[in-house]
């Protein structure tokens, strides 16, 4: 089937939700994809932080057969040999105590956003204010269903569906004042990623997710972590929130955890979820056996890597610093173990570069406008970094109509990034 007829099957008959590059692929092994011309595509975006193992992975391949030929789904309401052995693995690395398995991140936010304010409401005391508020913060994403949204703070994914979940309030990230000036007594939970993710790859900082833990302790509120893109060793441990020291209460993951299939996880205390019972929450595919089952394969695969993903992250860090002293263009370069980002001074820029690679067949993408974002497989090497880095140098190299001419200093941005690995 060709590019061509695919496309135009789609503008007959899908809902407009995306803006597709104009490639048909049809296989993929390690690091690579393969178009429907036969083109080699290397990927650093990894089904934005899916893939990341890569593809074909062997361990993956043979639990998909194996599984598939014995049981791929039954409901929630029968028992099957692999959501208590994931939930065990999950805890182990997390530090909390219990989990909950739906289909995607957003589910995993959404159910979160509902355990807080059941909590909530199990601990309020008759007399006492109702605590049902929450704080989250501008730039973030936590996706696109209504409680997801209504915690987003980025106006162009709210804007069209106002009104939204009532009793959010923003603070901007690492506004210690703000979260300060916020916070009463009506406050159920503060909800953030640890590293903003579509918002352009910004670690919070120390002092705010600190300050946050600090606060929902002292006023019996919980402290919400979105770790679907950062978390499962995208930054060379298993939760970007322990490079700061700092338990939460709740944490949701998904993308890459069962390598490709549909599987997100809600892992909390088991002091709160004392505020669930039976009938209360659910999910129909949630937790089925083939996605437990390859996610269980998956996490054994990852423990092995994390040395490896600090090492490549370091050294891709390193190569991107070197860019950002050559080239003007680039404004600063953040992130941590492989998710990395390389902010540049104009959308016109950072779109050109994208199409610029694309075309060179090497994957990655544009978020925030200006930011180029960089996922790659958790076995990358060296090389393919080296490739990597040897397309952007060239890349930036073009000029590009409507970028500025001067820039406002000269001088590259200390990121929180890099305060975090001096830690």
């Amino acid at each position: 089937m060709s590019l061509a007829h695919v496309m135009r099957s789609e503008a007959d008959l899908l809902l407009p939700t995306y803006e597709r590059n104009p490639v048909l692929f049809q296989r993929g092994r390690g690091v690579h994809l393969w178009d429907s011309k036969g083109k080699r595509y290397l990927d650093f975006l990894s089904g934005i932080g899916v893939n990341a193992l890569g593809y074909q992975h062997p361990a993956i391949q043979k639990t998909l057969w194996q599984q598939s030929r014995k049981l791929i789904h039954i409901s929630n309401l029968f028992f099957h040999e692999y959501q208590a052995e994931l939930a065990r693995r999950l805890v182990k690395i997390s530090g909390l105590d219990r989990a909950f398995f739906c289909n995607s991140g957003t589910e995993a936010w959404e159910g979160a956003l509902k355990l807080a304010r059941a909590y909530a409401q199990l601990h309020n005391r008759n007399g006492h204010k109702p605590k049902w508020r929450l704080i989250a913060l501008d730039n973030s994403f936590h996706g696109r269903t209504f409680g997801a949204l209504a915690t987003t703070g980025t106006p162009k994914y709210r804007a069209p569906f106002a009104p939204l979940l009532p009793g959010v309030t923003f603070v901007k990230l690492n506004d210690l004042d703000g979260l300060k000036r916020h916070f009463d007594s009506s406050l159920c939970a503060i909800c953030l990623e640890t590293i903003q993710g579509e918002g352009g790859i910004h670690p919070v900082s120390p002092a705010f997710l600190e300050l946050a833990r600090k606060l929902t302790t002292q006023r019996g509120a919980l402290l919400i972590l979105d770790e679907i893109q950062c978390g499962l060793g995208r930054t060379g441990r298993y939760f970007a929130y322990q490079h700061y020291g700092v338990q939460p209460d709740i944490v949701t993951v998904a993308k890459p955890l069962a390598a490709g299939l549909p599987l997100g996880a809600i892992l909390t205390t088991d002091r709160v979820a004392g505020a669930i019972h039976p009938g209360l929450h659910g999910t129909t595919f949630g937790g089925g056996p083939l996605a437990c089952a390859v996610a269980i394969k998956f996490l054994g695969q990852m423990e092995k890597l994390l040395d490896h993903i600090s090492r490549a992250g370091d050294y891709f860090h390193a190569q991107l610093q070197w860019l950002a002293a050559k080239h003007a263009g680039v404004l600063e370069i953040r992130g941590l173990g492989l998710m990395l980002a390389m902010e540049l001074d104009s959308a016109d820029r950072a779109n050109a570069v994208v199409r610029q690679l694309l075309e060179q067949g090497i994957i990655i993408n544009r978020t925030h406008e200006t930011v180029l974002r960089f996922l790659p497989p958790y076995i990358v090497s060296n090389q393919d970094i080296d490739r990597v880095i040897r397309a952007l140098d060239a890349a930036l190299n073009l000029k590009t109509a409507g970028s500025p001419v001067s820039r406002v200093t000269g001088r590259k941005q200390t990121t929180a990034a890099s305060r975090l690995r001096n830690r």
